[in-house]
């Protein structure tokens, strides 16, 4: 077996018997990125030097007979979307604006995974700030989907989802705005985690809409996701929106779904757009719950149907207030040749920035304006109470929502010009990051028409995403942990 293909188990379990090191993991990870990449286009910067020294670190436990006070991830390979802050690294976030930019600083959910034992390989592609359903605003070129590499791995974490695919990293971090976790794990058949919001700190992350953004892990399998996320969470005195998190996410994942009541959304199901491979993925999926012992319940949420709505009110407005610091004077592109502040400042915005970050910032801008803010922003709020309030009694009748991550499977480069179109891609994805709840990609096959992964959404109450874990879990026991994707997989020909 290939390191490619190892979960984390298997990874320290050859670590402890000696059966290879902590450098050969790094060594034979950083050769298959510069081997399978050129593909894929995953990596934007590979941390060589920082990996190799890590796993030196992790060597140097296994000698002294201490690999067991290590953290949950000693030896695995990591990587980290490009909006994440890693000292020493190019902190781009897939943008001109910051092309040059070199972190000071770590953010904590990366300094956590480092302290865990993680060897970092490096920073993962995306949308442009995270701006995107499909990594096609890259301003350094798409990420391909390794299933089908005419197709878009999904966004705005596509990187972090093709990484994991096409077996370049055990593990990855993504970001999560408004389905930007989920959906990329979607398309590339990965699991995929959003926890609920404050369970990661996100002190060092480039925010896109503050009340909304959480960071979560990408794996081929459930207990990787959930001992990845034991690493992340927890208070964060730099973040005042992270909470205490004394869970252990892997303790409830052998229990099965005896007893649960899992709930189905009908307006879901019936949505406009689902296509009917999905529809029979997801229903088959609950037919499988239920013959494990659960009991499925027709849960209503009314107002989802108002997300979308609320979403791009919401976040365009937190997105035009983060990025008015990028000036050319603090922070990103400085357009030469200008002699007064005012047309540079404009120069440098207008050509650092690319059309979709345009376009938000010129939305939000439109949004916060005098006359205009009452009218769409303080309703979106009361909209986004009204569709907590939904969850809230929802999740009084159900222990965890199953539900479509996206209305198809990943689409071709280019079929999806439409900026209004696009932003559906995230209509099932939304309403959890305006409640705030935990939300999860679980893979459960491939469609019946494209023959492409098909993920299932499962949603938990706000801070109990062990819920959600335990039925991802259940469905991993039906359906079989995440494989790499078949072109890569073939690829493997040893360590």
């Amino acid at each position: 077996m290939s390191f490619s293909s190892m979960n984390i188990a298997e990874i320290q379990a050859g670590l402890r018997a000696g059966e290879f090191s902590a450098r050969e993991i790094a060594d034979s990870s950083l050769e298959r990125i510069e081997r399978v990449d050129a593909q894929v286009n995953a990596f934007l910067e590979v941390t060589a030097d920082a990996a190799r020294e890590a796993a030196s670190g992790v060597d140097a436990a296994i000698a002294a007979g201490t690999f067991d006070e290590l953290g949950p991830l000693a030896g695995v390979p990591v990587a980290f979307k490009d909006n994440m802050n890693q000292l020493g690294t190019h902190t781009t976030c897939s943008s001109r604006m910051l092309e040059n930019y070199v972190s000071p600083y770590t953010a904590t959910c990366v300094q956590r995974v480092l302290d865990a034992g993680g060897l970092p390989l490096g920073k993962l592609n995306m949308d442009e700030f995270a701006f995107g359903s499909s990594t096609e605003t890259s301003a350094f070129g798409t990420t391909k989907n390794p299933w089908d590499l005419q197709r878009v791995p999904g966004g705005s974490s596509g990187g972090s989802a093709a990484a994991v695919a096409a077996g370049m990293a055990c593990v990855t971090l993504g970001s999560d705005t408004g389905g930007s976790i989920r959906q990329p794990g979607s398309f590339c058949g990965v699991v995929a985690v959003k926890p609920t919001y404050g369970v990661v700190s996100r002190y060092g992350v480039v925010a896109f809409g503050s009340s909304l953004d959480q960071v979560g892990p990408f794996a081929r399998n459930v207990r990787d996701a959930a001992l990845t996320l034991n690493a992340l969470s927890g208070r964060d005195p730099l973040d005042c929106t992270s909470q205490e998190c004394t869970i252990d996410f892997t303790a409830n994942l052998e229990q099965g779904v005896q007893g649960m009541r899992i709930g189905i959304v009908p307006a879901f199901m019936q949505a406009q757009g689902l296509t009917s491979e999905v529809r029979s993925a997801i229903e088959a999926a609950a037919a499988k719950l239920e013959a494990a012992g659960a009991t499925l319940v027709e849960v209503e949420l009314p107002n989802a149907a108002a997300a979308m709505s609320a979403y791009y009110v919401l976040g365009p407005c937190e997105a035009f207030s983060n990025l008015s610091r990028f000036d050319s004077v603090r922070y990103g592109y400085r357009d030469p040749g200008h002699h007064d502040l005012g047309s540079q400042y404009e120069a440098s915005r207008a050509k650092g920035f690319g059309p979709e970050a345009r376009r938000r910032i010129m939305l939000g801008s439109y949004l916060l304006s005098s006359g205009v803010y009452d009218k769409y922003y303080y309703p979106a709020q009361q909209v986004r109470t009204l569709i907590t309030q939904d969850y809230t009694r929802a999740f009084e009748q159900v222990d965890c929502i199953l539900a479509p991550v996206s209305p198809r499977t990943a689409f071709k480069f280019g079929e999806v010009s439409d900026p209004t179109t696009m932003y559906l891609s995230d209509i099932f994805t939304i309403s959890i990051n305006i409640a705030g709840n935990g939300g999860m990609n679980m893979p459960i096959g491939l469609g019946e028409d494209t023959g492409l992964p098909v993920g299932a959404q499962l949603i938990a109450p706000a801070f109990h995403d062990a819920n959600m874990l335990r039925v991802a879990s259940a469905l991993e026991s039906i359906y079989g942990p995440a494989p790499v994707a078949p072109a890569f997989a073939e690829e493997e020909g040893g360590r």
